[in-house]
């Protein structure tokens, strides 16, 4: 009697806890598969954004089209290889037209890589607010786009040493504290 007992018990015990485990596998497994269509969900929503216009992108879609996605992704390579490199080279090397045409290179880089950036996030978050909001947005990214230019630009071409003396610059003790 008591071996049987105990052996019921531990049968039982052992059933409710493969029974519990067996439905934790189930909610997880669940839980899983309810994200992941939640994700592709969310990306096939996005990509369906960017292709539902029928008529060809405007002026302000700096994210439109494969050819945006290259430009964008080349704009990148050329800061991510050339900046360090004029960075490193003695100063006597850029001093004159190397920096100017250096200083204006980056400046149309730098100012169009963040305006096709900014199209991707306002093409991406901008909807879901209001789609009424979409092109506003895609203005006020191409004005953030011509400031950083003619901010960029006009240090490249008035600024004593260019966008390298200005960067530079930062770390440079003040004139006053160098003649002290």
């Amino acid at each position: 009697g008591r071996y049987r007992s105990s052996l019921r018990h531990h049968t039982t015990h052992t059933f409710a806890l493969a029974h519990r485990t067996n439905m934790l596998r189930i909610a997880q497994s669940q839980s899983a598969s309810i994200l992941a269509r939640r994700s592709a969900a969310t990306a096939t929503a996005t990509s369906k954004r960017r292709a539902l216009s029928t008529k060809s992108p405007g002026p302000l879609d700096g994210d439109a089209g494969a050819a945006a996605t290259h430009v964008h992704h080349a704009m990148t390579t050329f800061l991510a290889v050339a900046t360090p490199a004029v960075f490193m080279v003695p100063d006597s090397w850029t001093d004159g037209f190397v920096d100017k045409a250096f200083g204006i290179l980056v400046a149309v880089n730098v100012s169009a890589h963040s305006w096709v950036g900014l199209n991707y996030v306002v093409t991406d978050y901008v909807p879901k607010v209001s789609k009424s909001l979409l092109g506003l947005a895609r203005i006020v990214t191409a004005g953030i786009g011509a400031v950083t230019l003619l901010g960029l630009g006009r240090i490249a071409v008035s600024s004593e040493g260019g966008i390298k003396g200005a960067v530079k610059g930062l770390w440079s003790p003040k004139k006053k504290e160098a003649e002290q």
